[in-house]
C-alpha cells in the first residue's frame, strides 16, 4: 500500500487537482478560488481512492462506499473553503465533483449496446446509478454536516 501511495497515489493526487482546477477555470470561477477548489478536489479523488484499495469488499459495494464519503469530503471541506475566502459554496462543489463522475462507466453503457452486449451494459449502467446517488447523498450529509458546524461555531 505504501508503496502505491509514494507512486500512483501521488501521481493520481496531481491528476485529480489539474482537472479539478482546469474545470474551475473552463467554469470560469474567480481566479482566487482555482487552487483551493483543485485541492478540495484532489482530496475527494483520495479518499475515494483509499476507500477503494482498502475496502474487502464487492466492486459495487466499493463503488458506492468511496463515493459516498468522497463526496462527503468534498462537501464539507467545499463549505470550510467557501467561508474562508467568502464565496458561495457552488464555486468549490462543482469543479471539485469532476474526478468523481461516471464518465468511464457511462460510455461503456453505450459502447455496450452499441455492440450487442446489453447485460454488460445494464451492470455498467448500475454502476452509473449507484455512483450518482451516493454522490447525491453524499452531498446531502456534508449540507447537513456544514449547517451543524455553522450553528454550534
Amino acid at each position: 500500500m505504501l508503496h502505491w501511495l509514494l507512486t500512483t497515489g501521488l501521481f493520481q493526487i496531481i491528476l485529480a487537482y489539474l482537472a479539478t482546477a482546469g474545470f474551475g477555470v473552463l467554469l470560469n470561477i474567480p481566479r482566487r478560488a482555482v487552487n483551493l477548489s483543485g485541492w478540495v478536489g484532489a482530496a475527494g479523488w483520495f479518499t475515494y481512492e483509499i476507500l477503494y484499495h482498502i475496502l474487502p469488499l464487492g466492486i459495487d459495494a466499493k463503488l458506492a462506499i468511496g463515493n459516498l464519503v468522497a463526496a462527503i469530503v468534498i462537501g464539507v471541506a467545499s463549505g470550510m473553503a467557501a467561508r474562508y475566502k467568502r464565496m458561495p459554496i457552488i464555486i468549490f462543489n462543482i469543479p471539485s465533483l469532476v474526478p468523481l463522475v461516471p464518465g468511464g462507466q457511462s460510455y461503456r453503457v453505450v459502447r455496450n449496446l452499441v455492440t450487442g452486449q446489453p447485460d454488460l451494459a445494464y451492470q455498467y449502467f448500475v454502476q452509473v446509478v449507484i455512483i450518482a446517488g451516493v454522490i447525491a447523498i453524499g452531498f446531502l450529509v456534508a449540507e447537513f454536516i456544514n449547517r451543524i458546524t455553522l450553528h454550534f461555531v
